[in-house]
C-alpha cells in the first residue's frame, strides 16, 4: 500500500482529500504545520508528499528546501496561488507537480495516480552498489562485503548527499545547511566530524575508502560515481 503524507492545515480540506485518497487503496498521514510534518519525515519514509505552500507555522518551499537533500520522495505542491513565478519556483525546488485550488477531487486523484504510476515505472530504488558497499537509500538498508550495516537516519542522508554529489567538494558549511534546519538544537561542527568519523568507521576498510577530507574546506566522495 503507497504511503501519502497529506500536508494541508485546512482540516476540512485535509479530511476531505485523506477520505478520497484512502478509498483509492492509499494510506494517508495527516498533518496541518510544518512542525509536525518534519517530526513524520524523520521518522518515516512515505510514496508522495503531498504539500500545501502556505502554512500556520510556516512555507513549503522553505520545508521543501531543507528536506529535499535529504529524501526521494515526490513531492506535489497543493495551494491557492496560481502566480506563475511560484509555480516555476515550485518545479525548480524539486517538486513533480503543482496543483492549484480550487480542483476537482477527481482530477487529483487522476494526477496522483499517475504520478505514482510513473515513479515506479521510472525507478523502484535508489542504490548504490560498488560490489563492496550497498546503500539501498529507498528501504534504508545497507550492506558491507554482503554483511548487514546498521547506519542511522543521519548516517543516511549524509551518505545521500555524498554520493549524488559524486567528486564534488562539499563544505561543511553546506552539509550542516543541508542536514540540519536551523531551528535544530545541539547541532554544531562537532557533530559533523563525530557523523562522518563513525561513518567512516562503519564503512571504510584499509583497502578502500570512501570519504576524502579536504583540509580546510571540507569533504569528498571518492567512491565510485551513482545515477538515479
Amino acid at each position: 500500500m503507497k504511503r501519502i503524507l497529506l500536508v494541508e492545515d485546512d482540516k476540512l480540506l485535509n479530511q476531505t482529500l485523506a477520505y478520497h485518497l484512502a478509498a483509492e487503496g492509499f494510506e494517508v498521514i495527516s498533518s496541518h504545520n510544518i512542525k509536525s510534518t518534519e517530526n513524520y519525515l524523520s521518522k518515516d519514509s512515505f510514496d508522495l508528499i503531498i504539500l500545501d505552500i502556505n502554512l500556520p507555522d510556516g512555507n513549503g518551499f522553505d520545508l521543501c528546501k531543507i528536506w529535499r537533500g535529504k529524501i526521494t520522495t515526490p513531492i506535489i505542491f497543493l495551494t491557492a496561488n496560481d502566480m506563475e513565478s511560484d509555480m516555476l519556483k515550485g518545479y525548480e525546488l524539486g517538486g513533480e507537480d503543482y496543483i492549484t485550488k480550487p480542483f476537482h477531487v477527481s482530477v487529483f486523484l487522476k494526477k496522483i495516480g499517475i504520478l505514482l504510476k510513473n515513479t515506479d515505472k521510472k525507478n523502484t530504488e535508489h542504490i548504490y552498489d560498488d560490489g563492496n558497499l550497498l546503500l539501498n537509500f529507498t528501504n534504508r538498508t545497507a550492506k558491507l562485503q554482503g554483511e548487514n550495516l546498521e547506519l542511522t537516519t543521519g548516517e543516511f542522508n549524509l551518505l545521500y548527499l555524498f554520493v549524488i554529489n559524486y567528486k564534488m567538494v562539499l563544505t561543511r558549511n553546506l552539509l550542516l545547511e543541508k542536514l540540519w534546519d536551523n531551528n535544530e538544537k545541539y547541532v554544531d561542527e562537532n557533530a559533523l566530524t563525530m557523523m562522518i568519523s563513525r561513518i567512516r568507521t562503519k564503512i571504510e576498510t584499509k583497502d578502500k575508502k570512501y570519504i576524502k577530507t579536504i583540509y580546510g574546506i571540507g569533504y569528498q566522495w571518492i567512491g565510485d560515481a551513482y545515477e538515479e
